[in-house]
């Protein structure tokens, strides 16, 4: 069965996060996202230290849809280089594997908005 990762992403503001993490789920790049408000990232920005407060967006997906996902984040992001880090899955229960990759069969078909 392929492999599960995590695609690990920040963003500015809630309303962003929720309109892409529905988008990126509605097209079947993932079987969820988990939507994390309230984070403070201090940060390396163009020679100076910025300090913003940002949301954490966990994506579920497989791995060879990590490449589309990123995509699909880049073209919904505001930020110049929006953070995109596929993170690798060790373990993942076996019901739960299966979930995921049931969810993401249907990559590029058309979803109902509900």
């Amino acid at each position: 069965m392929e492999r599960a990762v995590l695609v690990y992403t920040t963003w500015p503001t809630i309303v962003e996060a929720e309109r892409a993490g529905r988008a990126i789920v509605e097209a079947r790049l993932a079987a969820c996202v988990n939507i994390l408000p309230g984070m403070i990232s201090h940060y390396w920005w163009q020679g100076k230290i910025e300090r913003a407060e940002e949301i954490v967006m966990l994506i579920k997906t497989r791995a060879s849809l990590a490449e589309a996902v990123g995509a699909a984040v880049r073209a919904r992001h505001s930020y110049t280089t929006p953070a995109i880090m596929v993170v690798p899955v060790e373990r993942v229960d076996p019901d739960y594997q299966r979930w995921i990759v049931a969810e993401t069969n249907g990559f590029g078909r058309a979803t109902p908005s509900s």
